[in-house]
């Protein structure tokens, strides 16, 4: 059987794919070998930072990796078992490029690859990984001229856990909080390893005023009770049920590398992104302000998914809203070009600038557990301030034709007094007037399947549905 190229899964942010029909020793060699090349070699790196999830391939992929990058006479730190933003950290910390083996929150067949250059600097399709891809598949067929370098890099181990603890506590301090009961859904991923070093004292730390109730912290890449994707509602049924269960004053899931995190409120509630997005960069804010700098100077970004409530926020605050597209790698460049202090997306990634401008589930969720414990209320009177708006959270609906189900939305539209944008997709918002609630919606095309993702947002249920059912039957060719 030939081996299937690497443009069937080196993606446009990272590498994912199955292990080993696409991605196995060769290819994760061969991949280690370009990056080396490509990134460090060109920008003079003395080593690589390699970490890796827990999932069964991982180890042998990142040696593989390792030594794919010791044949161009890098060198290579092995920081081991880590946590997507762990491997972020280290690269920060080191001012090393980095790579990551995990394939976050897919099924266990899968693994892959996160790349970062020094600082935490994304490596996508147009900042280096088509070119590392290339190259990549150029060794793996044998046509690559490459000259052979003597001597070969050498590897040795780091553990940084600690380290990325100390760091991650020196940003928000939680030593002075009211007690807070909150259970932890790892999902059998990275959580289970991070958690009780950061929020624990399981890397020596000293203990804070919390009592974690852990679900599912043995680290497993079968996922033997439920994906590790916190974003599908079914994967947050164990944690909603253990919460209300507990009397626990709050929820915590993370994602397969941790590097996402979402919250249940006291409830069992889940509480949205874009909720904690505006109240993080309300913290934000008011740190920036606390520094002695002006509100007008700090600029906050989000997506154009994120709640319209966000804006909101920030401009009540009196700082910037930045707006931009879906994607990590564009609030990344919105993030530098702005020196936004924080960026939020509707996905539960959350950025900082603090953090090499990198996103980390950890710090997010100990925002949250300090406004929880800073106040004396319940978590979902707290985010009630953060929760102005009904959403219909993201609908996919599969179309033949996306321009032309969009043009037929657009004219739908035209009778409702609405502006419009196509920053990312199709923006339509209506600001409310002549007895009809304040909406807004936004249409995607998927880039890699025939889908077309609906968001609603308005100021009552009642609007939402009758938008939202509005746009699906338009989308979805139905009659009402």
């Amino acid at each position: 059987m030939s081996r299937p190229p690497l443009t069937d899964f080196v993606k446009a942010y990272d590498v994912r794919g199955l292990v080993p029909e696409q991605l196995d020793v060769d290819a994760a060699w061969s991949l280690g070998a370009a990056f080396a090349e490509v990134v460090a070699v060109r920008e003079a790196a003395r080593a690589v930072v390699i970490g890796h999830d827990m999932r069964d391939s991982s180890p042998e992929l990142s040696r593989a990796f390792a030594r794919g990058v010791t044949s161009r006479g890098v060198d290579v730190i092995e920081i081991g078992l880590a946590s997507t933003d762990g491997l972020y950290y280290a690269s920060g910390s080191l001012d090393l490029p980095g790579a990551m083996f995990t394939a976050s929150h897919n099924p266990a067949a899968y693994n892959g690859i996160k790349l970062c250059r020094a600082g935490a600097r994304p490596v996508g399709q147009d900042t280096g990984l088509a070119e590392i891809r290339d190259l990549a598949q150029e060794l793996l067929d044998g046509s690559a001229e490459i000259r052979a370098i003597e001597p070969e890099g050498t590897v040795r181990v780091q553990d940084v856990l600690a380290d990325y603890g100390t760091f991650l506590r020196s940003l928000v301090d939680l030593s002075a909080i009211r007690p807070l009961k909150v259970v932890v859904d790892a999902g059998n991923g990275m959580g289970g390893h991070t958690v009780p070093a950061v929020l624990g004292t399981a890397a020596g730390l000293p203990e804070l005023p919390l009592q974690i109730v852990p679900l599912f912290f043995e680290l497993d890449g079968s996922f033997p009770n439920h994906e590790a994707n916190p974003l599908d509602p079914k994967n947050l049924l164990d944690l909603q049920a253990a919460v209300v269960a507990e009397g626990a004053d709050l929820g915590l899931a993370f994602d397969g590398d941790a590097d996402r995190c979402f919250v249940v409120d006291e409830r069992g509630g889940a509480v949205s992104p874009s909720a904690i997005t505006g109240m993080i960069a309300r913290r934000e804010i008011g740190k920036e302000r606390a520094a002695g700098r002006l509100a007008s100077d700090v600029a906050i970004v989000h997506n154009a998914i994120t709640s319209a409530q966000v804006p909101e926020i920030i401009a009540a605050e009196g700082a910037r809203a930045v707006r931009t597209r879906v994607g990590h790698s564009f609030i990344k460049a919105q993030m530098a070009e702005h020196e936004a202090v924080f960026g939020g997306e509707h996905s539960a990634h959350y950025y900082f600038r603090d953090f090499w401008f990198a996103d980390t589930g950890m710090l997010a969720a100990m925002h949250v557990l300090a406004a929880l414990g800073e106040q004396d209320g319940p978590l979902s009177e707290l985010m009630a301030d953060y929760s102005a708006y009904v959403a219909s959270g993201e609908i996919n609906s599969t179309v033949s034709d996306a321009a032309a189900a969009t043009e037929k939305v657009r004219a739908w539209a035209a009778d409702h007094e609405v502006t419009e944008d196509t920053l990312d997709g199709l923006t339509l918002t209506h600001a409310g007037s002549g007895g009809d609630a304040m909406w807004w919606l936004n249409l995607r095309a998927s880039n890699t399947e025939p889908l077309l993702r609906l968001n609603v947002e308005a100021a009552d249920t009642e609007t939402m549905e009758r938008v939202r059912d509005d746009v699906l039957a338009i989308v979805r060719g139905e009659s009402r």
